[in-house]
């Protein structure tokens, strides 16, 4: 028997906070603390002496990626009646996107016992802005979707905004750097589009139009 839209819906929002808890808490709390760019020996000790902080980052990222595939999939079935090719479409990115920032998972695994961790630090960081650019095309067509499916349209404009800011960011992080260090203030406009499209999906998303039996 089909799950209502509601359950589905539910599920991706509890999803969705994960990702974003994981997130935050691997990248900010975690690991953020320990590295300072512009001093290797202090990062090389840093990590070192805080060897179960660093692993329980890498843990972290590791959940948060699991989420994701399961977000990828929720979406696609709440989505899939609005528009089965975007919601597809949407979903591949989605997976695209964190298959390449998990790739990356294996640098900071290396960092620790390096007498400069920087290098693998940068190309990991390197390796999620690649990721986000996924992630960023997969904001615009999740906005189409929301817009479609008769989600209130200040979400849909916001996180097809967050789509924007993650493109602007990928592309000027290779070709542009300066210009990327400029924009970083832009990312709390994802931050604020995804914390919303997550609780708009723990309320159940109601405003949506998709027809229950149309949902496997």
């Amino acid at each position: 028997m089909p799950e209502h839209p509601l359950i589905i819906a539910r599920r991706a929002g509890l999803a969705y906070i994960g990702i974003i808890l994981c997130g935050i808490g691997a990248e900010l709390i975690l690991r953020g603390p320990l590295i300072e760019m512009t001093d290797p020996a202090a990062t090389a000790a840093a990590i070192a002496a805080n060897d179960g902080l660093w692993r329980a980052s890498i843990g972290a990222d590791l959940v948060m990626a699991t989420l994701d595939v399961l977000l990828a999939v929720l979406l696609f079935r709440l989505f899939r009646p609005v528009d089965a090719t975007l919601a597809g479409l949407a979903m591949v990115l989605r997976l695209v996107q964190m298959a390449v920032i998990s790739a990356h998972l294996t640098l900071l695994d290396a960092a620790p016992g390096m007498e400069n961790p920087l290098p693998a630090l940068a190309r990991h960081a390197a390796g999620y802005d690649l990721g986000l650019w996924f992630f960023g095309l997969n904001g615009l067509l999740m906005a189409v979707l929301l817009s479609r499916g008769g989600a209130p349209p200040a979400l849909a404009w916001l996180v097809g905004a967050a789509g924007v800011v993650y493109l602007a960011g990928s592309l000027t992080r290779f070709v542009a750097p300066d210009v990327n260090a400029l924009m970083q203030p832009a990312y709390l406009v994802p931050l604020v589009a995804e914390t919303s499209f997550a609780i708009w999906l723990l309320l159940g998303a109601r405003s949506l139009r998709l027809p229950a039996q149309r949902v496997q």
